[in-house]
């Protein structure tokens, strides 16, 4: 998937820059000076096909590396459902994680008010406001970019995202997601395409055997579920697995609990950690005991002979509201 790439060399704090395209040349705007050189004028459609991100990323000299979960989108047809499919309106602020060369960001930025990409690898950043300036630049002053491993992210230019849009890499797909959520309660919206194994364990409710961490924490914030399935020949290189859309959309009332995240997490994860073992046992190292993991259970409402499977994410509260 397109991936989280690399901080930028000599920044401090969360590494923030925002990069504006450059202007026009004096043959418009598909002369911009900072379009990767060698690489031909676009075509018509804005958006970006099969040929343009290889020869793209020949120009840049990139090649995926399975390291970042690197695959690129190389089909305008994806790019315009998952934007379709994520409902994104004319006055939403977008922020997109890991946009690689571009794809996905050209069809955001057709249908949202702004777009903010963060971006880890060097030269992917460094390419991108070129081309979004050459593909489209009646829309480029609505794109900023953030050069930056997106979990160090605290903060974005300009106003506060509405939704989040992303196709996430991979290998850390879950932890960036959640940190998203976390830091930007603004983001209303979110629809990621992940792993389909991913997509799967984020939408799971109690009682399916993928439910876990993921589903109960991402329940937190939102109700999940699945939205689709992608194939793999829209990508390239081709991963070897299908891919899955999933949507998430922020409760419009916090959860009511006295406990706070970081306490209903340590349950989440004492539960899941021996998924196997009864809430007693698994939650005797969180609540100091069996018996004291007994007691919370049983003032919780909860069976001490439960699994942590077959809770959801306010019966983890609860738990949590009651240790001693």
């Amino acid at each position: 998937m397109a991936a989280l790439r690399g901080t930028t060399a000599g920044l401090t704090g969360d590494a923030r820059t925002t990069a504006r395209p450059p202007p026009p040349g004096p043959d418009g705007p598909a002369a911009a000076p900072g379009y990767p050189c060698g690489v031909s004028s676009p075509a018509p459609d804005a958006l970006l096909g099969p040929a343009d991100v290889r020869e793209l990323a020949a120009a840049l000299g990139v090649r995926p590396t399975k390291q970042r979960g690197q695959n690129f989108v190389i089909d305008a047809n994806t790019v315009r459902r998952i934007v379709r499919t994520a409902e994104v309106r004319p006055d939403d602020v977008v922020v997109e994680v890991g946009p690689g060369l571009g794809s996905l960001t050209l069809a955001l930025l057709e249908a949202a008010d702004r777009v903010t990409v963060v971006e880890i690898d060097d030269v992917l950043a460094g390419a991108l406001p070129a081309t979004v300036a050459a593909r489209m630049p009646e829309r480029a002053d609505r794109f900023a970019l953030v050069h930056s491993d997106a979990m160090h992210v605290t903060e974005l230019p300009g106003p506060a995202p509405t939704a989040l849009v992303a196709n996430l890499p991979y290998n850390v797909a879950v932890p960036v997601l959640l940190h998203m959520l976390d830091t930007f309660p603004t983001i209303e919206r979110t629809l990621v395409m992940v792993q389909a194994e991913v997509a799967d364990r984020l939408a799971a409710g109690p009682g399916n055997k993928v439910y876990g961490v993921p589903s109960v924490k991402a329940n937190w914030y939102a109700e999940v579920r699945r939205a689709g399935s992608i194939g793999r020949n829209v990508f390239w290189p081709a991963p070897n697995v299908d891919s899955g859309l999933v949507s998430l959309v922020r409760r419009t009332e916090p959860l009511k609990t006295t406990a706070s995240k970081r306490e209903v997490f340590a349950v989440v994860d004492a539960a899941f950690a021996q998924r196997r073992k009864t809430l007693r046992a698994a939650l005797a190292g969180w609540a100091g005991s069996a018996a004291a993991a007994e007691a919370a259970l049983v003032a919780a409402g909860v069976s001490p002979q439960a699994r942590g499977e077959a809770l959801t994410v306010e019966e983890f509260a609860r738990i949590a509201e009651h240790k001693e």
